[in-house]
């Protein structure tokens, strides 16, 4: 069976085709034209995948060497994302759905980054706790299996990525900020300054971020600081600033391994190319820890395909979905809920 799937849900423009749950191709065209305005603008994002969309898609049938009469299944992300960017690939992938008679599938873009670890050689099995940590999302999630699983906790204002970002910005990097101050942490001293990790009252896996970047906006001003003025100044600050984030990521999924006894722990979403984050959670004995391949990080086609595949072939065993077993340990401690 193969799958063409469409990601457009930020400034990724990206298409994939999967044979079954293996992937075939994977073009994604990442947009560098929001550099200049220090964050993604939506008008110009919208109008890049629409210049985009055909080329990209195109290439990935290409690459895969089918054409579109091979295709089984379309799979393309509905959101959540920026509207504007998630219409272009909807009604894209809709259109070919309508004109070749191609069953049509709507994926969730946070369940694709959930499942993308299952697109890699090593692939975690169930139950697993799966961390989602990108620029717009941050979740806590007990996984039994494919579309079965409990929100634990989520970022109640900034996302991690967000707050990366943020303070890359007040340290006069440019956008996008999260892998430059991972580069620049490398060389600074983490035990520099240490920020604080914020404590969300009513749910422990809860997470907040936007405290840390005040934290940060007010030391530099304390110091003085001034941009391009001294790097080692901006090391030590990058190093101690990312080490507060990774330590509350870790710190919480890790908690929520223990209370569970769960041994199978996935990460997933952009900033889990982070190299201080990857160091420290394989740092941990006694626990099987998953990272999705670079290209299956960031946004792409090929978790929404994989995603969309298996919404599909479940779909077809009427009680698949029919599971109490979550829903039951879910009543017992948290409010149930599915995204």
């Amino acid at each position: 069976m193969f799958t063409l799937a469409i990601e457009t849900s930020c400034d990724e423009t990206s298409a994939a085709v999967l044979k079954d749950n293996e992937v075939c191709s994977n073009i994604i065209s990442s947009q560098i034209s929001h550099s200049r305005y220090g964050g993604v603008v939506p008008e110009v994002s919208s109008r890049e995948h629409l210049r985009n969309i055909i080329t990209i898609t195109h290439e990935s049938i290409k690459s895969a060497k089918i054409n579109l009469n091979d295709i089984d299944i379309i799979a393309a992300t509905y959101g959540p994302g920026l509207v504007g960017s998630l219409l272009i690939g909807l009604n894209f992938a809709k259109s070919i759905s309508l004109i070749g008679n191609i069953p049509f599938i709507p994926v969730n873009h946070i369940s694709a980054h959930l499942y993308s670890n299952l697109l890699g050689d090593q692939k975690p099995e169930f139950p697993f706790i799966g961390l989602v940590v990108s620029g717009g999302h941050t979740l806590l999630i007990l996984v039994e299996d494919f579309f079965k699983h409990i929100i634990l906790g989520r970022t109640i204002d900034d996302a991690a990525g967000e707050a990366f970002d943020k303070v890359a910005k007040l340290l006069g990097l440019d956008y996008p900020g999260g892998a430059l101050i991972d580069r620049l942490a490398l060389e600074g001293n983490n035990e520099f300054h240490k920020f604080p990790i914020s404590r969300v009252k009513g749910n422990k896996y809860n997470f907040s971020f936007s405290g840390i970047k005040t934290s940060v906006l007010y030391f530099l001003r304390k110091i003085e600081f001034e941009k391009n003025k001294n790097e080692q100044l901006t090391r030590d600050i990058s190093a101690s600033f990312q080490d507060s984030i990774v330590r509350d990521l870790f710190n919480k999924t890790f908690a929520a391994a223990e209370d569970f006894k769960i041994r199978n722990i996935s990460v997933s979403g952009g900033v889990s190319a982070n190299s201080n984050l990857r160091n420290k959670f394989k740092s941990v004995s006694g626990y099987n820890i998953y990272f999705p391949k670079p290209e299956f990080a960031t946004d792409n086609a090929a978790m929404i395909g994989l995603t969309g595949y298996y919404l599909y072939t479940l779909s077809k065993n009427k009680n698949y979905f029919e599971s109490e077993s979550l829903k039951q340990t879910a009543r017992a401690k948290f409010n149930y809920e599915m995204f």
